[in-house]
């Protein structure tokens, strides 16, 4: 897609990052919101379909109790509570002005790792849409876990990831992703007067994901959870695009075909939903660690994961769960949806599949995971 292709499209995912939504006071900047506001109007003018990925509820919460919130888990939950309201509040007065209707949609980890919820966020997504009505998407921060835990491996840990798997969940068009960052550069240009921007990415290498480096201020992303959130993407026939929210009009500019940001071409291999679901859009409680024979047959040869190769398991799961395919180094090159929960691997570990119901009593199946339940990361 070439950006004076981005009028085409269709669905659209748009995400505001805290630093675009706040002034240097930290307080909200309405002038900006409304500017954003009307700039989706006039999309909406033109037939799109727009579904918002907002952050800035922590904020405004800390702006309401007037001080500092330190950095615990506790206080920052009960600033996301005092903030989400009003920030929905803004968000609504704006809109009226249109006579456009939103509708608040707050989601944690578990809304996604869990198959039958995640289908059910999908079917009620897309009849807000066939309504006319746009969704305005946050991290329900006041309950979900705003740090990783060590033991699990989150879906999602800022809204970067999370408007990356509602584009995909929707099969969206294009992710815009608004921030303090104008472009993806090849070094950090805070640090290195002479990086250079990078204006179209045809695939996300090793080499381009590890150009990210930083944090924003008072988000909880940086360009490393961006071009995280373009690889899932891309993986699903979708343009993203991450560029300056602070550039006046830069959604009008942007789908003018300005040359604004960065954009993230589509992928050459996509990956179906259930695909997607299996790769990006679950918590991971457990891990299995395979020899190189087992690699290279699930990466090379696409065949399913045979107990035989199995050398380790990590951390305990059920049968149905999604757990981390993973190298000797360590390294996850693959997440699959288990036939055998962690004790029964255990005791079919390194063994052939004729030997698993002498082992465990029971062989449903001769793979631990089977290709169709296997995602190449």
């Amino acid at each position: 897609m070439k950006r004076t292709d981005f009028k085409n499209a269709k669905r659209i995912v748009i995400k505001f990052g805290t630093n675009v939504l706040t002034n240097e006071e930290g307080q909200i900047s309405l002038s900006r919101v409304y500017s954003f506001v009307e700039d989706v109007y006039r999309l909406k003018k033109t037939g799109k379909e727009i579904i918002l990925v907002t952050s800035g509820a922590v904020g405004l919460g800390r702006g309401k109790v007037s001080k500092y919130c330190p950095n615990k888990e506790a206080l920052k939950q009960a600033c996301a509570a005092i903030g989400q309201s009003k920030l929905m509040s803004i968000y609504e007065d704006a809109f009226e002005q249109y006579n456009l209707l939103v509708a608040q949609i707050l989601l944690i980890e578990e809304d996604f790792s869990q198959r039958k919820q995640y289908l059910s966020i999908q079917e009620t997504l897309l009849n807000l849409l066939e309504l006319n009505v746009i969704p305005i998407i946050n991290q329900n921060d006041t309950v979900s876990s705003l740090n990783q835990q060590d033991d699990i491996q989150m879906c999602f840990t800022d809204n970067d990831k999370l408007s990356a798997l509602v584009a995909s969940s929707l099969n969206a068009d294009m992710l815009v992703i608004l921030s303090d960052i104008d472009a993806l550069y090849n070094d950090n240009p805070k640090e290195n007067k002479d990086a250079k921007p990078i204006y179209v990415v045809e695939e996300l290498t090793d080499e381009i994901m590890n150009y990210a480096s930083g944090v924003s201020n008072a988000g909880r992303g940086g360009m490393k959870t961006k071009l995280e959130a373009a690889k899932l993407v891309t993986r699903s026939g979708c343009t993203a695009v991450v560029a300056s929210g602070m550039e006046q009009s830069v959604l009008k500019r942007i789908f003018d075909g300005e040359n604004l940001g960065t954009i993230f071409l589509p992928s050459k291999t996509l990956l179906t939903g259930k695909k997607r679901w299996i790769g990006y859009a679950t918590n991971i409680l457990g891990k299995i660690v395979v020899d190189d024979g087992a690699r290279n047959a699930v990466l090379n040869k696409e065949t399913s994961l045979l107990p035989i190769g199995l050398i380790e398991v990590i951390n305990e799961f059920n049968k149905g769960d999604v757990v981390s395919v993973l190298d000797k180094d360590c390294n996850e090159f693959a997440r699959g949806i288990v036939n055998y929960n962690s004790q029964e691997c255990r005791k079919i570990m390194g063994q052939h599949s004729d030997m698993t119901e002498n082992l465990i009593g029971h062989k449903n199946y001769d793979a631990i995971i089977t290709r169709d339940n296997i995602t190449i990361l």
